[in-house]
């Protein structure tokens, strides 16, 4: 007698509900996490030491220096532009010397340190919260970080960029534009993620 295959006609092989079963389970924790993944890979929270420390010694939004170290350096510590910014924050030397100024940095440290990211995190973060505390607004404190206050303070003279004198309602650099734009995308997005 011929041995019976799962090929003979008239009897179908009976499928385990278990394989795709497994791929429904397998596809809804990989769905579960994609927020888990966005955290660890596209608005990871790399230096949250540092990060943590001085935004709450300078009473600053985590969350906001988040972004503007992704979109600087997105967390690059040796990062440096062609105009010589340095660091995670991406700051020029005469913003490092002028915030040790204001500080009062009695530390013997030098621009190279801008490298270091404890230094570049205190001093942009310092550097951040001296712009809000002036202009009080994130987009405007952005401008400033960028382009600097002369430019800021001169396009907040104009009333077609400004209409009370405080904030900028446009930003006539489409550089600056882009990177407060770009900055603000990230925040949103570092504030959805991590509620």
């Amino acid at each position: 007698m011929p041995k019976q295959t799962d090929k003979t006609p008239g009897r179908k092989r009976k499928r385990s509900p278990v394989l795709p079963l497994l791929l429904i389970i397998l596809l809804g924790i990989g769905i579960y996490k994609i927020p888990d993944l966005c955290r660890a890979y596209i608005y990871p929270r790399k230096y949250s030491e540092y990060v943590e420390k001085y935004s709450s010694k300078y009473d600053m939004d985590s969350n906001f220096i988040y972004a503007v170290i992704k979109t600087e350096s997105n967390f690059d510590p040796s990062a440096e532009s062609d105009v010589g910014a340095r660091g995670l924050m991406q700051l020029m030397e005469d913003a490092y010397d002028w915030v040790g100024y204001r500080m009062k940095d009695g530390r013997e440290i030098d621009y190279d340190h801008m490298f270091v990211p404890e230094y570049n995190i205190e001093y942009g973060t310092y550097l951040l919260m001296f712009l809000y505390n002036e202009y009080g607004d994130y987009e405007t404190a952005l401008a400033a970080y960028h382009s600097g206050r002369g430019n800021v303070n001169k396009w907040l003279e104009d009333s077609e960029l400004s209409s009370d004198g405080k904030t900028l309602d446009d930003i006539p650099s489409s550089a600056t534009k882009h990177y407060v734009n770009k900055v603000m995308n990230a925040y949103s997005a570092y504030n959805n993620l991590y509620k």
